[in-house]
């Protein structure tokens, strides 16, 4: 497994919109159909990334204790499904049915690249005006090592959107297994 960080760009910038597909239920989901009143997180995951699985069971707790406090969750997977049939649709919307937020599917890959995506878990947040104000990880812990996973790092940004307080600018990159790309799509920012 490769060892990607998230890249790292200047915050601030406007979430980029989408209308992708939920293969659970074969909808069309927007942007705006996932946002919440205080912000958004937009997730970049997958089903077989080491790095996803270890973090899964606390991403849909962090969910389930800030969707109620007006925070959106959206899951998309930006993996290409030719050289990753793990990630294929049907495999998603079974995996979806654990998740209190919506698992989409970016087959284009178009999405991913919008949003600077590198690896999966990729995490950004944005607040209320659909502003990025959060790039980074979950929290410290990572397969093999011994950091719980409590999803400290997101679960601090959150509490300020909640909370009407500003978001520390001191913020960890995410890591994991890089996108799998479509041969010849490989965005200019990826680096192997």
């Amino acid at each position: 497994m490769a060892r990607t960080p998230t890249v790292e760009i200047p915050l601030g910038f406007t979430a980029p919109d989408f209308r992708l597909p939920e293969p659970l239920t074969g909808k069309m989901i927007s942007l705006n159909g996932v946002r919440g009143q205080s912000g958004i997180v937009v997730m970049f995951i997958c089903n077989h990334c080491p790095f996803v699985v270890h973090v899964r069971e606390e991403l849909i707790r962090v969910a389930n204790d800030f969707m109620s406090k007006g925070i959106g969750f959206v899951a998309i997977s930006p993996n290409d499904v030719t050289n990753c049939p793990d990630d294929a649709p049907a495999l998603m919307a079974e995996l979806a049915r654990s998740f209190p937020f919506l698992y989409l599917s970016d087959e284009t890959q178009e999405v991913a690249k919008a949003y600077t995506a590198a690896c999966t878990p990729d995490i950004s947040v944005f607040d209320a005006q659909m502003k990025c104000v959060y790039r980074g990880q979950l929290d410290g812990s990572r397969p093999g090592n011994s950091v719980v996973c409590d999803g400290r790092d997101l679960r601090a940004v959150l509490a300020a959107l909640v909370e009407g307080h500003a978001v520390s600018a001191e913020q960890v990159p995410s890591i994991g297994c890089n996108i799998k790309w479509k041969p010849g799509n490989e965005p200019g920012y990826y680096f192997h």
